[in-house]
C-alpha cells in the first residue's frame, strides 16, 4: 500500500510540475500527441500499395489534376469523376507536389486530418477540465493530462479511425472538417459565457483593457475567432463531400441549442448571416465553377445520384439491416466501445432542467452526446449503409468514454504545499471505499462485458481462417493466412488482455483497465493488423504493381489495354494509361475482332484477364503472346488476324 501512495504521490508531483511550467506543458503535450500520431497514422503509412478499388480512384483523379492542371473538374481513366468535391484532390495534388506522385502524399490528406482533429480534441478536453477544476476550487493537473490523453489516443486508436486515417479517401477528410467544427463551435459557444459577463457574475469587474476588449467582441460584426474557424472547417467539410458537411454539423448544433434553449441568443453569438457569407464564399465558387463547365451532368451524377438517391434508394448494392451501425460501432470503436452505454448513461441527459441550468462548459459531455446520436441516427434512416459512414461520430464517442473515466479521479491530488505546510495529506485511492470516488455499476457492469467482449473476439480470431471468405485474386488465401501465424497472435493479445482486465476488476483497480485496453490496441496494431496489410498488399497487390510495371514497358505507342472481367484501378494509377474495362470473355473477343477490322496501328491489343476469366476466351497458342503471369492475373499481347480472303495488293 505504501509503495502505491508513493506512486501516486510521484506522479501528481511530476504533472504538478508540468502544470507549473508552461513550457513543459506544451512540450510534454505535443511530444505526447506526436507519439499518438505517429503510432496510429505515421507508421508505415505510404510503405503499402494502393489498395483497390476506392483508393486509387482517388489517387489518380488527383495526379490527373496534378499533370494536367485541371483543378475544377476531376477525371479518372479518361471519364469525369463527380463522385466527389474538389478538396480532397487538391490536397492529394498539392502533396504530389511537395514528395512526389507516390502512396505517401496519396494518404498523407488523410493522415493530416486525423491528427489535427486529436490535437484540437486534447485541447478542448484540458481546456473543459481546466474549467472543471477552476469551477470546483481544486487543482488536479494529473486528472486533465491523463484524461486529455487517453481521449486523444481513444479517438486515434480504434479500428474505424485507423482504417480511414490511413486510406487516400474523402471519408477522413470530411471526419476532421466536421468533428474539427463542432469542437470550435463548442469552444466558442462555451467561450461566449467568458466574453459576456464581464467578471460581473463573479462579482469582479475586470480592469478597463478587458471590459474595453470585451465590449468590442460582443459588439463586433464578427464573431469569435472560434466560431469563424467553425464557419471556415464547415466550407471545407462542405467541399470534399457536398451538402452532408452542413446538414450533420448542423442537425447537431439546433438540435444541441434547442434542448439547451438557446438557440436565438447563440445564432446572434454565432452572427450567423455573417457565418453563411463566410461559408457560401469559401465553398460556392468551385461548385459554380464545376456545373458551368459540366452542367447537368454534374448536377445529375452528385447532387442526385451521390446525395439524394445515396440517403433514399439503395445505391451500388449497399444495402444492410435496421442493425447495421450497432454492430459498426461495436467492432469500430472495439474494445472501448463496451463502455459507451456506460458512457450515455452517466450523462443521464433525460434530465433536461438540469443541463439548462449548468454553464454552458459543463454541457460538453451533453453536447457530445447530441453529435453522437445525431450522426447516428441519421444514417440508420439513410437507405444507402456503408461503414466509412459513421466514422463522424467516432470522435464524440472517444469523449464520451474519456468523460466516464475522468469521475474516477479523487477530488484531491497530492501536492507539494501540503507537505510545506505540514499540513495532514488525504489520499484517496480507486482501490478504497472512498465516497470521493464513487464508482458506477454500470461501469462495474461495462468492465465484465468487456471481459466477455475480447474473450469472445480472441476465440474468434483464433478460428478466423474458419470465418473468413474467398478471395478470387489469393487462390491459397486461407493456408496463406494460417501460415503467417496471424490469427493465433491476435488471439492470444486479446485472451491476454481479456484476464488483465478481469484480473484489475476483482483488486478494484479500475483506472487500468482502459489502459489494458489501449496498450492491447497497440500491440494488435503493430502485431495483427500492419503485418496483415502487408500479407494483404503482398498477394492481392503486389501482382497489379508489378504487372503495371511490365504494360509500361512493354506497351506500343496507340496500343489499347483491356483489363477483363475485373476492375482495378490501381492498374490505371500506375501504370498511367488508359484501361477499358470489359466484363466477359465474348465481349473482349467481339471487341478485339472489331479493333481489327478498323485496321489500327498497331495491329494488337494489351489483355490484363484473371487466369479464370482468359481461359474462358479459348484462345489458342498462336493466338497470343504471354508477356508476364504474377498470381492470378495473366498479361498478353493479342494480335489482330488477318482475314482469310485477304488479298496483299503488290501493285
Amino acid at each position: 500500500m505504501r509503495m502505491k501512495l508513493s506512486v501516486k504521490r510521484t506522479v501528481d508531483q511530476w504533472f504538478n510540475k508540468i502544470a507549473k511550467n508552461p513550457a513543459l506543458s506544451v512540450t510534454v503535450s505535443i511530444l505526447g500527441l506526436m507519439l499518438i500520431g505517429w503510432v496510429a497514422f505515421g507508421w508505415n503509412l505510404g510503405n503499402i500499395g494502393l489498395i483497390d478499388e476506392t483508393e486509387p480512384l482517388f489517387a489518380e483523379a488527383s495526379r490527373q489534376m496534378f499533370v494536367t492542371g485541371d483543378w475544377i473538374t476531376p477525371f479518372f481513366n479518361g471519364d469525369t469523376r463527380f463522385d466527389k468535391p474538389a478538396l480532397i484532390y487538391w490536397c492529394q495534388a498539392i502533396a504530389f507536389h511537395l514528395i512526389g506522385v507516390n502512396e505517401w502524399a496519396v494518404r498523407l490528406p488523410s493522415a493530416i486530418a486525423a491528427l489535427g482533429l486529436v490535437c484540437l480534441a486534447f485541447y478542448t478536453i484540458q481546456w473543459y477540465l481546466t474549467k472543471q477544476d477552476e469551477l470546483e476550487q481544486v487543482s488536479r493537473p494529473t486528472r486533465r493530462y491523463l484524461i486529455s490523453f487517453i481521449a486523444a489516443a481513444l479517438m486515434a486508436l480504434n479500428p474505424e479511425t485507423i482504417i480511414w486515417a490511413r486510406t487516400g479517401v474523402s471519408d477522413m477528410l470530411l471526419t476532421g472538417c466536421m468533428a474539427s467544427a463542432l469542437l470550435c463551435f463548442f469552444l466558442g459557444y462555451a467561450g461566449e459565457e467568458e466574453n459576456g459577463d464581464w467578471g460581473l457574475e463573479t462579482g469582479k469587474l475586470g480592469t478597463g483593457e478587458e471590459f474595453s476588449q470585451s465590449r468590442r467582441e460582443t459588439t463586433s460584426l464578427l464573431p469569435n475567432k472560434w466560431y469563424l474557424a467553425f464557419y471556415v472547417l464547415i466550407a471545407g467539410a462542405i467541399l470534399t463531400k457536398g451538402p452532408v458537411g452542413i446538414v450533420l454539423p448542423g442537425l447537431i448544433v439546433g438540435a444541441f441549442l434547442l434542448y439547451v434553449g438557446k438557440v436565438l441568443e447563440v445564432l446572434r453569438e454565432m452572427r450567423l448571416f455573417v457565418g453563411i457569407l463566410i461559408i457560401l464564399g469559401l465553398s460556392v465558387p468551385w461548385y459554380a465553377l464545376v456545373i458551368w463547365r459540366n452542367g447537368w451532368n454534374y448536377i445529375n451524377s452528385f447532387f442526385g445520384y451521390h446525395n439524394l438517391e445515396r440517403f433514399t434508394e439503395v445505391v451500388n448494392g449497399h444495402s444492410a439491416p435496421w442493425y447495421f451501425y450497432f454492430v459498426i460501432v461495436l467492432l469500430g470503436f472495439a474494445p472501448y466501445s463496451v463502455y459507451l452505454p456506460a458512457s450515455i448513461i452517466r450523462l443521464k441527459f433525460w434530465k433536461r432542467s438540469h443541463w439548462r441550468s449548468l454553464e454552458r462548459f459543463q454541457q460538453f459531455g451533453l453536447f457530445a452526446w447530441f453529435w453522437f446520436a445525431s450522426i447516428f441516427v441519421f444514417f440508420c434512416i439513410a437507405v444507402t449503409k456503408l461503414p466509412s459512414y459513421v466514422l463522424p461520430l467516432m470522435p464524440a464517442a472517444a469523449i464520451l468514454v474519456a468523460l466516464l473515466w475522468s469521475d474516477l479521479f479523487p477530488s484531491n491530488e497530492y501536492d507539494e504545499k501540503t507537505q510545506i505546510h505540514g499540513e495532514k495529506e488525504k489520499v484517496f485511492d480507486n482501490s478504497s471505499s472512498s465516497p470521493r470516488v464513487s464508482i458506477p455499476t454500470s461501469l462495474i457492469w461495462s468492465g465484465w462485458v468487456n471481459v466477455v467482449f475480447l474473450s469472445f473476439l480472441s476465440t474468434a480470431l483464433f478460428n478466423l481462417t474458419h470465418i473468413l471468405g474467398t478471395d478470387p485474386a489469393i487462390s491459397n488465401f486461407h493456408e496463406l493466412i494460417q501460415q503467417s501465424g496471424i490469427p493465433v497472435i491476435a488471439g492470444i493479445i486479446w485472451l491476454v488482455c481479456a484476464v488483465l482486465i478481469a484480473g484489475f476488476l476483482l483488486i478494484r483497480r479500475w483506472n487500468y483497465v482502459i489502459s489494458i485496453n489501449l496498450i492491447g490496441f497497440v500491440a494488435f496494431l503493430i502485431f495483427v493488423l500492419t503485418p496483415a496489410l502487408f500479407f494483404i498488399d503482398r498477394e492481392r497487390q503486389l501482382p497489379l504493381r508489378e504487372l503495371s510495371a511490365v504494360i509500361l514497358e512493354a506497351k506500343q505507342p496507340n496500343e489499347e489495354l483491356i483489363m477483363l472481367g475485373f476492375k482495378k484501378p490501381s492498374v490505371v494509377f500506375y501504370s498511367h494509361i488508359h484501361v477499358n474495362y470489359l466484363g466477359f470473355p465474348q465481349e473482349a473477343l467481339q471487341h478485339i475482332k472489331n479493333q481489327a477490322a478498323k485496321g489500327l496501328k498497331p495491329a494488337s491489343v494489351l489483355l490484363l484477364a484473371e487466369q479464370k476469366k482468359f481461359l474462358q476466351m479459348d484462345l489458342q497458342p498462336d493466338d497470343y503472346k504471354s508477356l508476364s503471369t504474377k498470381g492470378a492475373y495473366n498479361l498478353v499481347r493479342v494480335p489482330f488476324k488477318k482475314k482469310k480472303n485477304e488479298k496483299i495488293d503488290i501493285s
